[in-house]
């Protein structure tokens, strides 16, 4: 991992990120001697985010569908 100066990644911190996306990580030395490691953050999917399922109906006829199954079922279309 890269190593660089408090000072270094506050002046070219879009490069930082840069190189911890590209290298899973950055170190950075404050002057007292500290070390911090930035990583990117490893984000999840959301299991709610599913690819579309092509029906061959139209936005209006689901729509219709819907508004039909709101119905009371005495007035329901046969």
């Amino acid at each position: 991992m890269k190593v660089y100066t408090y000072s270094e990644a506050r002046q070219h911190l879009a490069e930082v990120l840069e190189q911890a996306r590209r290298d899973g990580g950055v170190w950075i030395r404050r002057r007292g001697g500290q070390m911090f490691v930035l990583k990117p953050d490893s984000l999840t999917p959301s299991p709610l985010d599913i690819k579309g399922v092509d029906l061959g109906i139209t936005t209006e006829e689901i729509v219709d569908c819907v508004r039909e199954s709101r119905e009371p079922v005495a007035s329901r279309r046969v």
